[in-house]
């Protein structure tokens, strides 16, 4: 049996995943999709598109797809999924797990590399935090759990844009690219996303074959308001008008990003010595890193990504003739100490001849 994809759907209390959700359950786009929802959810889609109102843990829908309340953990409500599949009992191509508004999602996405039998049923295929526009300045200033949400994104969605000004709009985005770079931001209006924008985005696929964000690393992704403390900038997301719903300055956040790159060759046995050092002692704080490396002894890419403590790299598509070997890595994470990674970094590259 090929493993079956999953995407995880986070974002604060009242950001709209409800609506995204009813969205796709209920296009006619012929796909059998297994919903996992956390019961303790503030929101619950039972009421309103569930064909009948039922105690049981596993229901039917009308189109083919399943809604399914966790009672149990998430590992063995995925296993207790997986084996009715085997066994013909239940019909369904991807599970889509929606988080309570509180939750991080870390741990979620955790179980599908450190649990081997669900690893063997299950592909975590990507992390959507949605974004509620209106709300967004004040639960990201207060909430902890709103900023790691959006850290672990592979792709955000922002709600709610029609309730404030283009402006407010602007600077949410701005703050979220600091926050991270890597993932795509698109507005979205009642959930109307297209399928391709929320399935089969391959977040945490290493495959070779596949393009490796070709976008995310780009130089106005994470410098170009990259300014020292104090250094004027007059981005609206910077202004400090203590009135205004965007009011925000991106040091305030504890959840950043920052990037390394380099021409020079990495050291193989430094590089898995530094990253294996700075993930023991930072892991619960590093959020999503991802790279793409020049590694001396090999003419291919080396790809690589983590999440938390756990991490893991692929040899990627060979070096183009002409292409520059151009390490680029971004980390995203809790008040992590920049100047030590980066100079650490540094130490592990093969010395310049």
């Amino acid at each position: 049996m090929s493993l079956i994809p999953v995407t995880i759907l986070t974002g604060f209390l009242g950001s709209g995943k409800t609506t995204l959700l009813k969205r796709v359950l209920t296009e006619a786009h012929g796909q059998k999709i297994a919903v996992v929802e956390n019961e303790f959810g503030e929101e619950n889609i039972d009421n309103e598109i569930l064909v009948s109102e039922t105690g049981e843990q596993i229901i039917q829908l009308n189109n083919g797809c399943i809604c399914c309340t966790i009672r149990e953990d998430l590992r063995a409500t995925l296993s207790l999924l997986a084996a009715k599949k085997r066994k013909g009992l239940l019909d369904f191509e991807r599970v889509v797990i929606e988080t309570t508004g509180l939750a991080d999602p870390g741990p979620v996405a955790q179980t599908f590399f450190m649990d081997d039998e669900i690893a063997e049923s299950y592909l975590l295929d990507s992390i959507l935090t949605l974004v509620d526009a209106k709300h967004a300045a004040t639960q990201l200033n207060d909430r902890q759990e709103a900023r790691r949400q959006v850290g672990f994104a592979d792709q955000i969605f922002i709600s709610k844009t029609d309730l404030v000004e283009p402006v407010e709009v602007d600077a949410l985005m701005h703050r979220l690219k600091h926050m991270n770079p890597r993932a795509p931001q698109k507005a979205v209006h009642f959930g109307e996303v297209a399928l391709s924008e929320v399935f089969d985005l391959r977040g945490f696929n290493l495959n070779a074959k596949l393009d490796i964000d070709p976008d995310f690393l780009k130089d106005d992704a994470h410098d170009h308001h990259d300014h020292a403390e104090g250094e004027h900038c007059d981005h609206p997301s910077h202004a400090h008008d203590h009135g205004h719903a965007g009011h925000h300055h991106h040091h305030d956040d504890d959840v950043q990003s920052f990037v390394f790159k380099s021409d020079r060759a990495f050291d193989p046995a430094k590089l898995e010595d530094f990253l294996g050092a700075i993930v023991n002692i930072y892991g619960p704080r590093m959020l999503r890193y991802k790279g793409v490396l020049n590694m001396q002894g090999t003419e291919r890419k080396v790809i690589f990504q983590g999440v938390h403590q756990l991490m893991g790299s692929d040899l990627g598509p060979a070096w183009g003739a002409d292409e520059p070997r151009t390490s680029k890595m971004v980390f995203i994470g809790i008040d992590l100490p920049k100047d030590i990674y980066l100079q650490g970094l540094e130490q592990c590259l093969v010395p310049a001849v």
